[in-house]
Order: structure tokens, then sequence, then C-alpha cells
């Protein structure tokens, strides 16, 4: 009910928070002067339908479509040893962090990595690749299931999703009045909608994408550092370290694109790369966690 509730004030406040600007801008008055006929208003719903609609979606179908993508097997029944170690330590880890217990699933890869994902805190889904149970000492594993189960209990999806959301719905209508202003203004296009709006409005949509790809991916990597923090918290500050190290030392991991940003190790770059990257470099983890009391 929260995240409800959550969901439905922050659409509220994008649609405010853009209201206001537009009118301490004065945005509505110069397009009327320059007879651009454009209805703010309706346009910021669109946008704000449009911008939530798409990541929640996305949101809701989470945990079918990481189990379609990575192919992984839901743990109904441990077969193994193994799968009953796992289960029992999410259980161990979920209980602590107060949240329900989540659906255990293994997937078939040779690189170390796991993610976390589910629209409710009390019905996600932790997934563990093959390749991290053959590297990694028992240890380890623990607290990359803590750092997943970190993930579930902070609400990194759905936040993730709300962030997503009103980015997207700032691009969608600044696009737009950019295309219109563009049309009438330059184009002097008088009914209808002429090329230059359709031109300059995906032009504007592009670059605008890009601007926000990079206010996610540094959401992205703040969430990487607090579930850090709780896996060690969890599981122990040294294996946290530990596990960190092994995936350091490692392939980089690599994961469908949707599912770049959920998994606990992710693709490495410098200078602008550094900008669309959806993990901190794991140095920069291993020396956040070591300077934790």
């Amino acid at each position: 009910m929260k995240r409800v509730l959550l969901f439905v004030a922050t659409n509220v406040a994008v649609l405010a928070l853009l209201a206001v600007t537009m009118q301490l801008l004065g945005i509505q008055g110069i397009l009327d002067e320059q007879g651009v006929n454009l209805d703010l208003g309706s346009l910021l719903v669109f946008s704000a339908v449009l911008g939530f609609g798409g990541s929640l979606i996305s949101l809701a179908i989470s945990k079918w479509s990481a189990k379609r993508m990575t192919g992984a097997r839901v743990i109904e029944q441990p077969a193994n040893d193994v799968e009953a170690w796992l289960v029992n330590t999410v259980k161990r880890h979920a209980t602590q962090a107060g949240i329900g217990m989540p659906d255990v699933a293994v997937y078939n890869a040779p690189e170390s990595n796991a993610f976390a994902t589910g629209a409710r805190r009390d019905s996600a889904l932790v997934a563990v690749s093959t390749g991290l149970l053959q590297n990694m000492r028992r240890e380890e594993v623990d607290a990359v299931l803590a750092h997943e189960v970190s993930h579930i209990a902070n609400g990194d999806m759905v936040t993730m999703t709300l962030i997503q959301g009103v980015v997207n719905t700032f691009v969608i209508f600044l696009s737009r009045v950019v295309g219109f202003v563009v049309d009438r203004v330059v184009f002097r296009t008088e009914r209808g909608f002429g090329p230059g709006y359709y031109i300059t409005s995906i032009v504007a949509q592009i670059l605008l994408g890009i601007l926000a790809s990079m206010i996610v991916m540094a959401f992205s990597r703040h969430r990487e550092f607090r579930a850090d923090e709780g896996g060690a918290r969890l599981a122990g500050k040294d294996n946290m370290v530990s596990a960190l190290q092994r995936l350091g030392s490692g392939q980089p991991a690599e994961m469908p694109a949707q599912l770049h940003g959920f998994g606990i190790s992710g693709h490495v770059g410098g200078g602008i790369k550094r900008l669309f990257m959806s993990h901190p470099p794991i140095p920069e983890r291993i020396e956040a966690l070591r300077r934790l009391g």
C-alpha cells in the first residue's frame, strides 16, 4: 500500500513541478505570443501516463522477464545440498531484513553474478549463476545473497521504476515542447504538425534521453553502495569485501541489457563512460566498505 501511495504522490509531484516551472518561466505566455497553440496541461498528463506507464509495466513483469531472459530455474524443492543451502541462506537474510521470502533461482552462466528483481518486497526473486556457485567460497556466496536481499529490503526496484518514470516524463514533455516551438516559430507551420516537429522532437528526445540515462545510472551506482553496506551487515564486512574482490578478479559478468542494473557486478569504464555505468568500480566499493565502522 505504501508503494502505491508513493507512486501516486510521485506522479502528482512531477505534474505539479512541471506545471509550476512552466508558469514561473512564462512558457505558456511565450508560446501564445508566438501563435503556438499548445495545451501544456494536457501534454503534462500525456507525458506522465506515457513516462510512468512503460516503467510500471516493466516492473510488473520483471520477475517473469528475468527468468525468461536468463533461463533461471526457481528452486521449488531443493535437489541437492547446495540448493538447500541457498534457500536457507536467503530465508535467513530475508528474515533479518524484515521482508517476505523471495523466490530463489539458479541460472546457467559461466560468469559470477547474481541479481534480484520483483515488484514487491515480499514477493521478489533472487537468482545466482552457476559460475558464481563454482567460483566462490560459501562465505562469499553468502555475502552476495545478502547484497541482493538488501536491494529488495531497500525497495530499489520500485525506486528505480519511479526515477525512470520521472525522467521519462520530463524527456517526453520537453522534447514535444521543443518540437512544437521549432515547428511553429522556425518552420512557420500553421496547422497540424510539420516535418520540423517530428524531426526536432525525435532529436530532442534522443539528446534528453541520454542526459536522463546519466541521472538514472547515478542513482543505480548509489544504491550499489547501499546494498554492499546491507550485505556487510547481514553477512559480515570481511565476507562482503572478499566477495567483491573475487568478482573483481574474474571475467566481466555479462547479463541481458535489461538486467545490467540488477546484477551484483556490472560493466566498467572510465572517462565519459563512467557516467553511464550502472555499478561503481569494484575498488571503490571495497574502499567504501572498509571505511564502515
